[in-house]
């Protein structure tokens, strides 16, 4: 397809819009100053879109070739303080020529950044357990295999939609429907300076302590050094380890939070509070107990923690306690480490020691892998990346559980492989 001077002019007018002022110097012998298109022509020569030929003639009545358009365009791309509505322009032209702009070597980054409104990440993950209770009659074993997307697409400058997908496979059975794909998350999200809001389903705060978990609602976040966080709707009976047994199941709870979080240097700490309350409960199964009496709801409060002593070394911790309950009410966890693996740095390892002491009413859903709800122990454990976005991590656990007072021991192993 052949185009002639339009074309030329076309790019030349989205350049000239940049610019507030046009080339005063002919640059051309066959394009006059009373030239209909002279002030872009000459506007085009001087931002270098166009030369022309060597015999100073511009030759606007000639076809051009799409490759001669596409160095134009090229150079079109390359400039800045261009205007929105003219970048729109240069991505519809830059879309007409993708292929000579490629063969130019051209990259056409806005289209890119087009295509890359949708991102996807993800993850494979290996993880195998061994759960040791003593006089228990069969030790729990985990063998699981964890596929997982990420997608994030881009709505504007401000606000995307995230997504969860998970598919799970037990490798000891390696049968049935166990590996059909869930959507564990899906919301909107809007972030501004020194203010963000969620939308939809998604994960709340402490959601790397006592809150490893989902819920249905919104999320209101502000500030920058220090920042409060309101958030509020339903969590399912599942999802709610603090209120399972005295929930029946496939019912919903409300479920509110709100925390203050603030970063002074090297320390860090939050004082956050989880309200958990059943609905649809007319029947209780093993509910805990609050005077006497059975409860259907927690009133979770939580202080987390930490302090970076150096590159290598650092300190975190957490105690919660639940005020309607007066049985595994209280959840905590100190935990010393040094180091850290590094996905994008092969070669990277960790290490940590911990004590945790995990009452199951403290605590909304349990993130800890080693150590169990309603139990007690130390802790032992490394991470190391063998490669590039590759993972592996160990760790053990000697205790005692809380509700039986029996002796315990884990040996949990995991490799995740990102991409």
């Amino acid at each position: 397809m052949k185009k002639t001077l339009v074309s030329a002019l076309t790019a030349a007018l989205v350049i000239g819009a940049a610019s507030t002022t046009f080339a005063a110097a002919n640059p051309f012998s066959d394009v006059p100053s009373d030239h209909w298109a002279y002030d872009a022509v000459t506007q085009l020569a001087k931002d270098g879109v166009i030369e022309g030929y060597g015999d100073t003639t511009f030759q606007g009545n000639k076809n051009i070739t799409r490759y001669e358009m596409a160095q134009m365009i090229a150079k079109a791309m390359a400039k800045t303080n261009v205007p929105q509505n003219d970048k729109a322009l240069i991505d519809k032209l830059a879309a007409e020529f993708s292929d000579e702009l490629n063969n130019l070597g051209v990259r056409v980054s806005n289209l890119e950044k087009n295509a890359d409104k949708v991102k996807w990440n993800g993850m494979a993950e290996y993880t195998i357990n061994r759960h040791v209770v003593e006089h228990a009659a069969n030790d729990d074993h985990t063998n699981n295999l964890l596929f997982r997307l990420e997608p994030s697409a881009e709505v504007n400058n401000n606000w995307h939609v995230k997504a969860r997908l998970d598919a799970n496979t037990d490798l000891a059975k390696d049968a049935g429907d166990d590996g059909k794909v869930s959507l564990e998350r899906a919301w909107a999200q809007g972030d501004y300076t020194n203010f963000s809001v969620k939308a939809g389903k998604f994960a709340p705060i402490d959601n790397d302590l006592i809150a490893d978990t989902t819920f249905s609602g919104a999320e209101f976040a502000f500030g920058k050094t220090a920042t409060f966080t309101l958030g509020g709707g339903r969590i399912s009976a599942d999802d709610a380890a603090a209120l399972k047994d005295s929930m029946k199941k496939d019912t919903a709870s409300d479920y509110a939070y709100a925390g203050l979080d603030a970063t002074l240097g090297k320390l860090y700490g939050g004082a956050h509070f989880h309200y958990l309350k059943a609905k649809n409960n007319n029947e209780f199964a093993n509910g805990y107990k609050d005077n006497g009496k059975t409860t259907d709801k927690a009133d979770i409060w939580a202080l987390r923690g930490g302090y970076t002593f150096d590159k290598n070394v650092g300190f975190n911790g957490f105690y919660s306690q639940n005020a309607d309950a007066d049985a595994y009410e209280k959840a905590g966890s100190a935990e010393l480490t040094y180091k850290g693996a590094q996905r994008e740095n092969a070669g990277t390892w960790g290490a940590w020691a911990a004590y945790r002491h995990l009452g199951r009413n403290a605590i909304v859903k349990s993130t800890f892998d080693a150590v169990g709800t309603n139990e007690k122990a130390w802790e032992i454990g490394a991470n190391y990346a063998p490669f590039k976005n590759v993972i592996a991590q160990v760790r053990y656990a000697d205790g005692k559980t809380l509700d039986t007072d029996k002796d315990f021991h884990d040996i949990w192993g995991r490799v995740n492989f990102f991409f």
